[in-house]
């Protein structure tokens, strides 16, 4: 529970930073914040102890899947930094996630993960629509 709580701080002190309003993490260690054009996920699995930054970004297409995925892959590369770009088998939904031991995670840690995942996000998410639908 320590590490639920610790999170929950987190989240509130990046609400007052940025002064947005954020939902506090519900009974599951989950909520999300809006940041330009994405929306990240905040969720804690205390029982697993890591922290998932999640940003949904555009199902996967009925065409040029292949072409999708291998730009994705090059995008894992080096342009989404700490975050990669991974699909939901059960939803057929892309993301970009970032996965984070909860050890020793610190405040900046928190706020440079989740700035870097709504910012590649709020970075692609449009780009790939545009370029492969979905």
């Amino acid at each position: 529970m320590a590490d639920v709580k610790r999170v929950a701080e987190y989240i509130q002190r990046f609400s007052e930073l940025i002064g947005v309003p954020i939902d506090p993490l519900d009974k599951d260690g989950f909520t999300q914040v809006a940041r330009g054009s994405a929306t990240v996920g905040i969720n804690v699995v205390e029982q697993k102890g890591f922290i998932l930054f999640l940003a949904p970004i555009m199902d996967v297409p009925d065409r040029s899947r292949e072409e999708l995925y291998r730009r994705l892959l090059e995008l894992n590369y080096l342009a989404t930094e700490d975050g990669a770009f991974a699909v939901d088998r059960e939803s057929g939904r892309i993301y970009l996630r970032a996965l984070r031991s909860l050890e020793s995670l610190d405040f900046d840690e928190f706020v440079d993960m989740l700035d870097t995942v709504a910012r590649v996000a709020d970075e692609w998410d449009d780009k790939l629509k545009a370029q492969f639908g979905g």
